[in-house]
């Protein structure tokens, strides 16, 4: 349901307050844009993964098995780490928050038919909700 022009005034009104009051807590709280850190986040993981197979295979040609250890929770972190990154981007996509060519598109306030998608399909309320969310 959408919010009515009183309720929208209303919350402009709260949101300038916030900005008014405390601009950088206003800032923090503003949504990111997922893809801003990506890349430097994959090459560092990237790099830890590589990082955890030289420890593995050190700790295997040398008998320490703390080594190895490591070096396989790093490869494991690592690959955790950027699947997670991934991910985040890869929902925001779907979701429609940005674009595939890069850009951040804005909150659309208009609503489509009740239940129906654009192809014609019937939607749960549990698809409507995550949609909305």
């Amino acid at each position: 349901m959408p919010l009515s022009e009183n309720e929208q005034r209303l919350l402009e009104q709260m949101e300038r307050a916030l900005y008014a009051e405390d601009p950088k807590f206003a800032t923090s709280l503003r949504g990111k844009d997922p893809r801003s850190n990506f890349r430097r986040r994959i090459a560092l993981c990237a790099l830890g993964f590589i990082l955890g197979v030289v420890l593995l295979m050190a700790g295997v040609l040398l008998p320490l098995l703390p080594i190895s250890v490591v070096g396989f929770v790093m490869m494991l972190a690592s690959a955790f780490v950027a699947i997670s990154g991934y991910r985040a981007v890869a929902t925001a996509a779907q979701l429609g928050i940005i674009d595939p060519s890069g850009t951040r598109r804005p909150a659309s306030g208009g609503r489509q038919g009740r239940g129906r998608r654009q192809g014609g399909a019937k939607v749960g309320f549990m698809e409507r909700f995550e949609e909305r969310w």
